[in-house]
């Protein structure tokens, strides 16, 4: 159907329409930038920049990394961080939440409390790290995983989300005779894609981009995620001594460092990329449900 807009309507649109197309480009631009110089010779991408010559381009950034032991080990890691991490959020998350949002649970405003209280007081890095090494999980994977499996804010989101379905279902089930385990898994869990999904979408991203924590808990190197490898080649600008042959001087190893940076920044966003069309349905309606409740 046909609307007419009035003149500021219209002054207002094309303005709207500026700006998204202005925040458009600021995000995407760079990516495209990355994504080219992935593919660049190293020497003509220092001298020159980028050039859209087939001869000037390269592979060389993307075969140093797939042959580069730290690098694989980096990755496998931080898939399997990222994955543990999203499954134990989203297990704590959805049963904290199903229980909070029962009007049955005795003590349910003192748990509430309890859990507001620690979204504004933490006990800090030190009495954390003390934690940590008390309970013998330094220099291990359940250091990264752990410590920041329980999430306030998804505790909240899930508790919003089922205090949306209907208590029909659970009356109806009750009177057949379901039990509450039952009705746990075998009705509401299947009703609860959206927020599940965004859930682990949230957890899995979230430690996918993370370091801080594995460079405090982690020393052994065979432990490291990805992100730490990325972190020693984006901020200290090093590269394995593994990635390039000893008789390369020091202006070798930075320039190989610059075609090596941009493709492996690549290469570790290729999971959130491919995982985010399957997701991205579950994620628009579980923000949407979480945000009208």
């Amino acid at each position: 159907m046909f609307v007419k807009h009035s003149r500021l309507d219209r002054f207002m649109l094309a303005l709207n329409a500026a700006f998204l197309t202005l925040a458009v480009l600021v995000v995407i631009l760079p990516l495209i930038y990355v994504v080219i110089a992935s593919f660049m010779d190293p020497s003509v991408l220092l001298s020159r920049g980028i050039s859209f010559k087939i001869s000037d381009w390269s592979v060389e950034g993307y075969k140093m990394i797939l042959t580069n032991p730290a690098m694989l080990r980096g990755f496998a890691n931080a898939v399997f961080y990222a994955s543990a991490f999203a499954l134990l959020t989203v297990t704590v998350s959805v049963c904290a939440g199903y229980a909070l949002s029962d009007d049955r649970l005795k003590g349910k405003g003192l748990f509430m409390t309890l859990f507001l209280f620690t979204m504004f007081f933490g006990g800090g890095l030190v009495p954390t790290y003390l934690l940590v090494k008390n309970l013998g999980l330094l220099d291990t994977v359940w250091a990264v995983i752990i410590p920041g499996a329980v999430n306030v804010w998804n505790i909240i989101l899930s508790r919003t989300f089922f205090k949306g379905v209907p208590k029909e279902l659970k009356e109806a089930s009750n009177v057949d005779g379901a039990s509450e385990m039952r009705i746990f898994f075998s009705i509401v869990l299947p009703l609860s894609k959206p927020i599940i999904f965004v859930l682990a979408l949230y957890a899995f991203v979230g430690q996918w981009n993370s370091y801080f924590d594995a460079m405090i808990y982690l020393d052994n190197p065979a432990l490291h995620p990805l992100q730490l490898v990325l972190r020693s080649i984006l901020i200290q600008n090093q590269v394995d001594p593994g990635m390039i042959s000893d008789q390369l001087a020091a202006a070798e190893m930075k320039r190989l460092s610059e075609i090596i940076k941009y493709a492996a920044i690549v290469i570790s966003s290729l999971p959130l990329i491919i995982m985010y069309p399957f997701f991205q349905k579950y994620f628009e309606k579980g923000v949407m449900v979480g945000s009208i409740k």
